[in-house]
Order: C-alpha cells, then sequence, then structure tokens
C-alpha cells in the first residue's frame, strides 16, 4: 500500500510537468559529457591551452618592447608613459573580466559571438599601432583597443574551462597558465629576432597575421559543455551568484590578490632595462624573461595541484613567501648575470605560479556556497572577480613604477655590492613588500586564530 502511494504521488509530479521538462532533462542527462576526464574535457584543455598564445603573446614580451621604445625613444616619452603602454593593456583585460563573465554566465548564448568579435578587434587594434605616431597613440591601440578584443577572447575560454573541470580545476587552470608562460619563452626571443631585423612595424602586422592564423581553428574547437549554452537553447539562462561576495574570506583574499598583482610585473618589465644597466650583453634581457617563463611552467602546475589538496591560504603562502624571499636575497643583490639568473628561475616558480593559486580559492569558495547553488556560476563569476582585482594592481603599476624608478639613485657606486643603492632600489622593495602583502589572506586568517587564542585565554583567567 505504501508503495502504491509513492507511485500515485510521483505519478502526480510528473504530470504537473510541461512535456517540453519531461522532455528536456532525459536528454540532458544523456548528452552532457563528463566533467574532469575524457576526449571533450581534454580537448578543451587543450584549446585553452593554445589560446594564451595570441591572448598573452605580446603582453608577455612587453619588456623587449618596453626596452626598444625607451632606446629608440622616437615618442620623445617619460618611462611612466611608455610603460603604461603594457599596463594599461594587460590590466585592461583583466579588470574587464568581472563584467564580461557576468554577461556570458546569465547570456551563455553569447559566448560564440565573443571569439570572432574579439579577433577582429585585435586585428584592427594591431594593424593601426603599426602606424602609430606618438604614445598616446599607442597607449590607445596597443593598450586599451588591444585590451578589450583579446578580453574577448580571453573570457569565454576561462568559462569553457569552468565547466569542464570541476574537481580538477586547479590542474586545469594550472595547465592554462603554464602555457601562458610557455609563450612567454618563446615570445622574447622571437620578438627580438623580428624587431631587429624588420623593424616596429613589420613586427606588428606579422604578430596580426600569426594572432588570425592560431586564433580561427580555436573558434571552431572551443565549445561549451552545457546544453544551454547552445545556439538552440537560449531560453536556458544560469543563475548569476554572487553569493561569495558576502564574505570577508573572499575580500581578504582578494585584497592580497590586488597587492601582489600590484608588484608582479615591475620584474619583468624592467628586467631587460636592468640588465643593460649593468653592461650586460644585448640579448641578456631576452634570456632573463625566457627564464622567467621558463620557471613559471613548473610554478603553475605545481601551486595549481597545490590549490586542489591545500588550503588557499596555505598555497598562497608558499607563493608569496618564495617570492618575497627572491626579491630582497637575490634582486637586491644581483650584480651579476648568474645572480639575475637565479633570480628568475626564483620569482617565476614563486610569483608565475601565484594566479595559479586562485583555484584553491574557486573550491573554498564551491564549498562554502556550492550547496545553495550549485556552485558553478559562483566559481565562474569568482574568478572574473579575481582577474578584475588583478587587473587594478596591474593599471596602478604601470604609472608608480616610472615614479620609483625616477626616485632611485643616480647609477651604481663603485663599492656598492647590492642594488638597492642603484635607480631600481625603490622598486625592488616595493616588489617585495607587495610579495610579502600577497599572503594578506593568510596573515587575516593568522590574526583570527591569534585573537581568538587570547580571548580563550582571558577567559581562563
Amino acid at each position: 500500500m505504501a508503495a502504491a502511494s509513492l507511485v500515485q504521488l510521483e505519478q502526480l509530479s510528473r504530470s504537473r510537468e510541461s512535456p517540453q521538462q519531461r522532455e528536456q532533462e532525459p536528454e540532458q542527462s544523456q548528452t552532457l559529457p563528463p566533467t574532469d576526464h575524457g576526449r571533450a574535457a581534454y580537448l578543451v584543455l587543450a584549446g585553452c591551452a593554445i589560446m594564451q598564445a595570441p591572448v598573452w603573446g605580446y603582453s608577455v614580451a612587453f619588456g623587449i618592447f618596453q626596452e626598444y621604445y625607451t632606446v629608440h625613444n622616437s615618442f620623445g616619452a617619460s618611462p611612466s608613459a611608455i610603460a603604461s603602454i603594457g599596463t594599461s593593456q594587460i590590466g585592461i583585460m583583466y579588470l574587464m573580466m568581472p563584467l564580461t563573465s557576468g554577461l556570458l554566465i546569465k547570456y551563455p548564448h553569447m559566448r560564440r559571438l565573443c571569439g570572432p568579435f574579439g579577433l577582429a578587434v585585435t586585428l584592427a587594434s594591431l594593424v593601426s599601432s603599426a602606424y602609430a605616431t606618438s604614445v598616446a597613440a599607442l597607449i590607445a591601440t596597443q593598450g586599451v583597443l588591444y585590451a578589450l578584443g583579446c578580453g574577448l577572447l580571453f573570457s569565454p575560454t576561462s568559462l569553457y574551462l569552468d565547466e569542464w573541470f570541476v574537481e580538477r580545476k586547479g590542474l586545469a587552470y594550472g595547465v592554462m597558465w603554464a602555457a601562458k608562460s610557455l609563450v612567454g619563452v618563446v615570445m622574447p626571443f622571437l620578438m627580438t629576432a623580428l624587431l631587429d631585423r624588420y623593424g616596429l612595424r613589420s613586427t606588428l602586422l606579422a604578430w596580426a597575421v600569426a594572432s588570425a592564423v592560431m586564433t580561427l581553428p580555436l573558434l571552431v574547437l572551443l565549445k561549451p559543455r552545457e546544453a544551454g549554452a547552445g545556439p538552440n537553447n537560449r531560453s536556458r539562462r544560469p543563475a548569476l551568484s554572487f553569493s561569495f561576495m558576502r564574505h570577508t574570506v573572499f575580500w581578504m583574499l582578494q585584497a592580497g590578490n590586488i597587492v601582489q598583482s600590484f608588484g608582479y610585473l615591475m620584474p619583468s618589465t624592467y628586467l631587460a632595462s636592468y640588465a643593460a644597466s649593468l653592461g650586460l650583453p644585448h640579448l641578456t634581457g631576452p634570456v632573463l624573461l625566457a627564464v622567467f617563463s621558463l620557471a613559471s611552467v613548473p610554478g603553475s602546475l605545481v601551486h595549481g595541484l597545490l590549490g586542489d589538496r591545500l588550503a588557499a591560504t596555505t598555497v598562497i603562502l608558499i607563493s608569496s613567501a618564495g617570492s618575497a624571499a627572491a626579491v630582497f636575497l637575490l634582486w637586491g643583490m644581483a650584480r651579476h648575470v648568474a645572480v639575475l639568473a637565479l633570480f628568475s628561475v626564483a620569482y617565476g616558480f614563486f610569483a608565475g605560479g601565484f594566479s595559479a593559486t586562485w583555484s584553491g580559492i574557486l573550491h573554498e569558495m564551491r564549498r562554502r556556497h556550492g550547496d545553495d547553488d550549485g556552485g558553478g556560476g559562483d566559481t565562474a563569476m569568482v574568478f572574473g572577480m579575481l582577474m578584475g582585482g588583478r587587473g587594478v594592481g596591474f593599471v596602478l603599476s604601470g604609472p608608480v613604477s616610472g615614479v620609483l624608478l625616477g626616485a632611485g639613485g643616480g647609477g651604481w657606486g663603485g663599492g656598492d655590492v647590492s642594488s638597492y643603492k642603484s635607480e631600481y632600489g625603490p622598486m625592488i622593495i616595493c616588489t617585495g613588500l607587495t610579495a610579502v602583502l600577497g599572503a594578506w589572506g593568510w596573515l587575516w586568517t593568522l590574526g583570527k586564530q591569534c585573537r581568538r587564542l587570547m580571548a580563550r585565554w582571558d577567559l581562563s583567567l
């Protein structure tokens, strides 16, 4: 009799569903491929990794362009204005991620349109910047317009990765950031060779052609996992959740993310110029940038894997402590190429892997809010907010780095054995301090635990 009642209740529940609901549910469960493994998931991961080349190729090699613009100085611009080209490009791209992530989560059918439109904007910016005659024009084209195009290419890519990888987000994001670092190994040499042989205009036009060739096949390969993201399912819109923003822990982690980003770009942007100030050969700059990027490959993978296994604050502490030690102990004492190379390895591994620690934050937010809305909207939006926070730091670092460089000493003293008394001294100190404060989330957690212990101790008295 109880069994009959259960059958009647099930039939009554099914009768209240529309025919479309009864048809859609089994169809989606059968057609959705598995997450975290399988051919489809790994194809998307491979596509996301390759996409890092056209998206980040220019920004990871901007140190080479920085030196080129400074040496030739055909625009008559200050160091801070030249630095603003690269920091504006990468900063704006990061800053737009919260907005684009929110829109593409709310309107998933728009993801397929972002790629082609972003590629068109990217190509237009590169071609127009090739004929720029002032730093202001370079900031507008290479900085702002190029950032918008690359951001539209990157936004749907990161969302696809978030859909296809749930439990192994650390591995997936680690591979993606490692691919970006691998691009940084090749691009300094490539851009140096092109600039030396063909000049600025031909280099930018050649990069525009290469970007189109790499991106067009990926626009076909990269596809969403969710059936609702297809063009025939536009009525199904996932809930856009901001529940993670109610918790203090997110904002503490975000604060550390912003501060770390503020100083992160300074070594890679000025490493080539720093090597030149020591009288080292011209090829030293590209080699050091390549070493930095190469060390970031295992750094991203290791920090990403740790993010799947350890608390977010612990992984961030590892990255921050290693970065700070590299800055204060190596860059601060570097007057020879061997020490500079060691600094590039250490800083590249620890600081270059900082973005991969975000997987731990995504797991933390998913654990806190997954029961409320499934966690999908949360993790994608958390990633977008973290990208935006990183952009805040990047944008601020451009003009400030020029000021720090101008505030330094006039040159190298004959008896000095450190870099702190050089023109790069204030920049080195600032970079080290921001690396320490990158672990603000861990410091906040430690302070919270200390306050609890003191409260218990007072009660025991």
